[in-house]
């Protein structure tokens, strides 16, 4: 059997949370699906035309969580952290059945996730995966924010920067690569907020279920949490990982080179969204081990292209 095949889970994974927007108890139950499924969003809640899927097109909503919805108007929220996870392990195909809304926030990071999906176990397929290989350098930004996208050979690249006046979160940047690199930090790293925007949040009617439970608060020069942070680049850590269960809306594994500033959900779904308008700038490719050069047929450089 192929290390380079399409993979779901073993057996079901239920996670019950909180969703970090609306407030709500959250049941969440991720199945197993055959090859060439992809990734399924299905709300219970809600007796038809209840399908969701996670592509970059779908998406309606970028503000402070990634929101895909479908033609007849159901949503799921706050999938990017998720999608991550899905991503870092190379699960290609699931159905997720959620109850509500909003994905459970859990501790603010993809850890419960990667976790209980490990605990679960992996199923592999004799399918051949398909990834993105981007052919041309696109780029999207707006003021001085930015993200752009190159060819790059054999992996997923992403330089991400932050640019705060906060002290405490300050200039920070970190360099990943995806498919090589150990990325535990990223996954563990929890989405964070400034205290001074909490009341402007809420009263968007955002974050109902925000707490330091799950969330990282900052206030002036100080982390109100009491444990502090998970790791000394969490907060770029955690823009990181929102871009790559963003970058997984593709619905496959991709190849490139992205570099980012100041950037987040709105910026990377504009760029897929320019990257896709013309099919010159990427090429879908299946992968199988007889085609490919010796140095991708790597276990330890393919955490989660395979």
């Amino acid at each position: 059997m192929s290390y380079l095949t399409q993979k779901t889970i073993k057996k079901n994974v239920l996670i019950s949370g909180v969703g970090l927007h609306t407030g709500l108890g959250v049941n969440l139950l991720i199945k197993p699906a055959k090859p060439n499924h992809g990734i399924v969003f299905k709300r219970v809640d809600i007796k038809s035309n209840n399908l969701v899927y996670p592509s970059f097109l779908n998406v309606t909503n970028t503000s402070l969580n990634t929101t895909v919805e479908n033609e007849f108007g159901v949503k799921v929220s706050t999938i990017e952290h998720l999608m991550g996870a899905l991503f870092g392990l190379g699960i290609d195909n699931a159905l997720i059945e959620i109850d509500k809304e909003e994905v459970p926030i859990m501790d603010g990071s993809a850890k419960i996730f990667i976790d209980q999906i490990l605990k679960a176990g992996i199923e592999v397929s004799d399918s051949p995966i398909k990834i993105i290989k981007i052919n041309k350098e696109i780029k999207f930004s707006e003021g001085d924010r930015f993200i752009s996208i190159k060819p790059s050979t054999l992996n997923l690249e992403i330089d991400f920067e932050l640019k705060y006046k906060n002290e405490i979160i300050g200039n920070q940047r970190n360099k990943v690569k995806v498919y090589e690199d150990n990325l535990n930090d990223l996954y563990n790293s929890r989405t964070y907020c400034l205290y001074e925007d909490i009341e402007l949040i809420k009263k968007n009617g955002l974050a109902k279920g925000g707490s330091l439970e799950n969330a990282i608060v900052v206030k002036d020069r100080k982390i109100l949490n009491p444990d502090g942070l998970r790791n000394d680049k969490e907060f770029v850590n955690h823009k990181i990982l929102d871009c790559i269960g963003d970058l997984y809306t593709t619905g496959y594994r991709i190849v490139a080179s992205i570099i980012c500033s100041q950037g987040g959900h709105y910026l990377t779904n504009q760029l897929l969204r320019k990257v896709f308008q013309n099919k010159e700038n990427f090429s879908l490719l299946e992968i199988k081990e007889k085609n490919l050069p010796y140095t991708l047929i790597n276990r330890n450089l393919l955490r989660s292209i395979a």
